[in-house]
Protein backbone atom coordinates (compact mmCIF):
# COMPACT_ATOMS: atom_id res chain seq x y z
CA UNK A 1 0.00 0.00 0.00
CA UNK A 2 1.25 3.50 -1.23
CA UNK A 3 0.45 6.30 1.43
CA UNK A 4 -1.14 9.49 -0.23
CA UNK A 5 0.32 11.89 2.85
CA UNK A 6 2.90 13.89 1.23
CA UNK A 7 4.79 13.90 4.37
CA UNK A 8 5.71 10.12 3.93
CA UNK A 9 6.08 9.88 0.26
CA UNK A 10 9.00 12.78 0.92
CA UNK A 11 10.48 10.37 3.13
CA UNK A 12 10.29 7.40 1.26
CA UNK A 13 11.63 9.25 -1.46
CA UNK A 14 14.37 10.49 1.07
CA UNK A 15 15.25 7.17 2.32
CA UNK A 16 15.06 5.37 -0.79
CA UNK A 17 17.70 2.61 -2.07
CA UNK A 18 19.93 3.62 -4.80
CA UNK A 19 18.34 1.41 -7.29
CA UNK A 20 15.13 2.81 -6.56
CA UNK A 21 16.57 6.60 -6.76
CA UNK A 22 18.18 5.58 -10.08
CA UNK A 23 14.46 5.57 -11.47
CA UNK A 24 13.60 9.04 -9.92
CA UNK A 25 16.40 10.08 -12.14
CA UNK A 26 14.27 10.01 -15.24
CA UNK A 27 12.99 13.09 -17.81
CA UNK A 28 10.53 13.37 -20.67
CA UNK A 29 12.02 12.67 -23.91
CA UNK A 30 11.45 15.11 -26.67
CA UNK A 31 8.42 14.97 -29.32
CA UNK A 32 11.14 13.45 -31.79
CA UNK A 33 12.35 11.03 -29.43
CA UNK A 34 8.93 9.98 -28.13
CA UNK A 35 8.06 9.07 -31.70
CA UNK A 36 11.03 7.26 -32.91
CA UNK A 37 11.31 4.34 -29.46
CA UNK A 38 7.60 4.68 -28.34
CA UNK A 39 8.58 5.56 -25.07
CA UNK A 40 7.88 8.98 -23.04
CA UNK A 41 10.40 9.32 -20.54
CA UNK A 42 14.25 8.09 -20.29
CA UNK A 43 16.69 8.27 -17.63
CA UNK A 44 18.88 10.95 -17.57
CA UNK A 45 22.79 10.46 -18.20
CA UNK A 46 25.88 11.61 -18.40
CA UNK A 47 26.18 13.10 -22.11
CA UNK A 48 22.58 13.87 -22.61
CA UNK A 49 21.67 17.01 -24.05
CA UNK A 50 18.70 18.53 -22.23
CA UNK A 51 16.50 21.40 -22.26
CA UNK A 52 15.60 23.32 -19.21
CA UNK A 53 11.65 23.71 -19.22
CA UNK A 54 10.69 25.14 -15.75
CA UNK A 55 12.48 26.85 -13.42
CA UNK A 56 13.59 30.71 -13.11
CA UNK A 57 13.84 32.80 -15.90
CA UNK A 58 17.24 33.08 -15.85
CA UNK A 59 17.36 29.25 -16.72
CA UNK A 60 14.47 28.23 -18.29
CA UNK A 61 14.84 27.10 -21.99
CA UNK A 62 18.90 26.85 -22.05
CA UNK A 63 19.94 23.81 -23.58
CA UNK A 64 22.92 22.09 -22.83
CA UNK A 65 24.75 18.81 -22.26
CA UNK A 66 24.92 16.76 -19.01
CA UNK A 67 27.99 17.47 -16.73
CA UNK A 68 26.87 15.26 -13.65
CA UNK A 69 24.07 13.92 -12.06
CA UNK A 70 23.32 13.49 -8.42
CA UNK A 71 21.67 10.27 -7.63
CA UNK A 72 21.17 11.16 -4.15
CA UNK A 73 19.80 14.67 -4.48
CA UNK A 74 17.81 13.26 -8.15
CA UNK A 75 19.63 16.65 -9.29
CA UNK A 76 21.38 17.20 -12.15
CA UNK A 77 24.34 19.48 -13.26
CA UNK A 78 23.94 20.98 -17.08
CA UNK A 79 26.91 22.52 -19.21
CA UNK A 80 26.51 26.47 -18.73
CA UNK A 81 24.06 26.49 -16.10
CA UNK A 82 25.88 28.26 -12.93
CA UNK A 83 24.89 30.48 -10.05
CA UNK A 84 27.46 32.67 -8.52
CA UNK A 85 28.59 32.02 -5.01
CA UNK A 86 29.21 34.03 -2.16
CA UNK A 87 33.04 34.85 -2.83
CA UNK A 88 32.50 35.41 -6.75
CA UNK A 89 32.72 31.90 -7.69
CA UNK A 90 31.34 30.45 -10.25
CA UNK A 91 29.82 26.89 -9.54
CA UNK A 92 27.32 24.20 -11.07
CA UNK A 93 23.61 24.69 -10.59
CA UNK A 94 21.90 21.27 -10.17
CA UNK A 95 18.39 21.33 -11.65
CA UNK A 96 15.89 18.66 -10.66
CA UNK A 97 15.87 16.27 -13.53
CA UNK A 98 11.68 16.27 -13.86
CA UNK A 99 12.21 19.72 -14.94
CA UNK A 100 14.33 18.77 -17.89
CA UNK A 101 13.40 17.61 -21.37
CA UNK A 102 16.04 14.72 -23.13
CA UNK A 103 16.56 16.05 -27.17
CA UNK A 104 19.22 14.15 -27.84
CA UNK A 105 20.53 10.89 -26.35
CA UNK A 106 24.37 9.64 -25.02
CA UNK A 107 24.10 6.84 -27.33
CA UNK A 108 27.50 4.99 -25.96
CA UNK A 109 25.96 2.77 -23.26
CA UNK A 110 24.60 -0.39 -25.70
CA UNK A 111 22.56 -1.61 -22.84
CA UNK A 112 20.73 1.75 -22.75
CA UNK A 113 20.27 2.10 -26.47
CA UNK A 114 18.97 -1.84 -25.96
CA UNK A 115 16.54 -1.25 -23.44
CA UNK A 116 15.39 2.08 -25.05
CA UNK A 117 14.28 0.29 -28.45
CA UNK A 118 12.46 -2.91 -27.07
CA UNK A 119 9.05 -1.15 -27.26
CA UNK A 120 10.05 0.02 -30.62
CA UNK A 121 10.55 -3.67 -32.09
CA UNK A 122 7.81 -4.61 -30.26
CA UNK A 123 5.59 -2.78 -32.45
Amino acid sequence: MVSSKARTQRKAQANATAHVKRKMLSAHLSDDLRQKYGKRAARVCKGDTVVVVRGNEDIKNIEGKVVSVYTKTGRVAIEGVTIKQADGTETERPIHASNLVITKLNTEDAWRMDSLSKKEAKE
